[in-house]
């Protein structure tokens, strides 16, 4: 390939685009009577909330505000453990640590993908002594029973964020991973599986 020129604009390159589809359509807040809809938005608030409230008292909070919610208190037992659960990751509990940031702005150039640009938003990073943790909340579907079935749309974002933060932290480890709000589970995404998707892009 000829090297891209100083003055060229550099191709701005979406995950769907790298990926070869279409945009994932959400389900509509009106289905399943909003219930599934209602549960997203509570784990999110609630995994945007807790993480500045000191651990031993994010219990107590978390009740409260579901209870301030109208959820009832069968359902927000089970739902609030679950979400503290991904608080609590072995691995990714840095994400909503003291040092976490939500909603980082990522540019960067990728000149090994077509002198490619991403632009993006990473929903939560925090850097460590030796890793960058990253993860993506996705919502308002089901979500998926393992990574096999992970959409690939939602493998190549990861796969180019991942590029890019390799180029901005050079020597660190990058561990990225989704966030099912339906089900408020956490999926780490393994190196290999985000290689093949670099590669995949590369090789179009």
């Amino acid at each position: 390939m000829l090297p891209r020129h100083p003055f060229e604009r550099a191709l701005l390159l979406r995950p769907s685009e790298a990926a070869g589809l279409e945009e994932l359509s959400v389900l509509s807040p009106l289905a399943d009577s909003g219930k599934r809809f209602q549960r997203g938005l509570l784990v999110h608030a609630l995994l945007a909330g807790l993480p500045g409230t000191p651990p031993e008292e994010r219990e107590a909070a978390g009740l409260a505000y579901l209870k301030r919610r109208g959820l009832a208190a069968a359902d927000s037992k089970p739902l609030l453990m679950e979400t503290l659960g991904i608080l609590q990751h072995e691995a990714f509990a840095p994400l909503f640590g003291q040092h976490s940031r939500a909603e980082v702005a990522l540019i960067a150039e990728l000149p090994e993908l077509r002198h490619a640009r991403i632009s993006g938003q990473i929903d939560r990073l925090a850097v460590t002594d030796d890793a960058v943790l990253i993860a993506d909340f996705k919502t308002n579907r089901p979500a998926p029973a393992n990574i096999e079935e992970c959409p690939r749309i939602y493998r190549t974002q990861m796969a180019l964020y991942r590029a890019a933060l390799q180029k901005i932290y050079p020597g660190k480890r990058i561990d990225c991973a989704l966030i099912w709000t339906d089900g408020a589970r956490l999926m780490p995404l393994p190196d290999t599986l985000l290689d093949e998707e670099i590669a995949r892009i590369a090789a179009v």
